[in-house]
């Protein structure tokens, strides 16, 4: 599966076949073959698992009863998944697909919170509109869920695909990613609510470390 994901993410989904990733980790194809009938079942295999792994990240802010503030602890554990697993994140979110690898059966944890990551920021997007946290114009569930993800992917892909370019001095992805979840959701947030409290500088140093 490890291999399978750094050649789909170097060389295209379109350009490795069953072959090629059984020959990078020394097996014969019929081998592979015996665990994956074709590409596209290790695809759906590997996207199923890293997407597991993503909403069990996810589930640190289950905890939290303040849907507000759980939105804001999810965004945050998003980008800690994307900056400790920079692969996954690129095969997950990064790469494109090719017309005839993408997915078009949607699994039975489809829109399940407890399965579905987008479904579980979804719901917590949804309490906000529902206990009228947000302003009243930010009313569409989905449109409001994707602004909430933008800004966590915004500077997570930015990171991950030009870290090294000398040409930016880039300040830390964490803080930089923390700091545009706060301004995204506080701006969300329906005139009067009060700003949480802000994080000591010890125990911001910690968090950007």
């Amino acid at each position: 599966m490890d291999a399978a994901r750094v050649l789909f993410l170097r060389d295209g989904f379109e350009n490795v076949s069953l072959r090629k990733i059984a020959a990078a980790i020394g097996y014969t194809a019929p081998a592979l073959y015996s665990h994956f009938p074709d590409k596209r079942a290790l695809i759906l295999q590997l996207c199923c698992e890293d997407f597991a792994l993503l909403r069990r990240t996810l589930d640190t802010a289950k905890r939290v009863e303040d849907c507000v503030e759980r939105l804001r602890t999810m965004g945050r554990a998003y980008v800690r998944f994307a900056l400790d697993h920079p692969h996954h994140y690129r095969f997950m979110f990064m790469t494109p697909w090719a017309a005839t690898e993408a997915p078009t059966d949607l699994p039975p944890e489809h829109g399940d919170p407890d399965h579905d990551a987008y479904a579980f920021l979804r719901r917590a997007v949804g309490a906000c509109i529902e206990q009228g946290r947000f302003k009243p114009h930010y009313s569409d569930i989905d449109a409001v869920t994707q602004v909430c993800w933008g800004a966590s992917h915004g500077v997570a892909s930015l990171h991950i695909a030009l870290k090294e370019d000398p040409w930016v001095r880039w300040r830390s992805p964490k803080h930089t990613a923390y700091s545009l979840i706060d301004a995204t959701i506080d701006g969300l947030c329906a005139t009067g609510e009060s700003a949480p409290l802000r994080p000591s500088k010890a125990r911001r140093a910690r968090e950007t470390s």
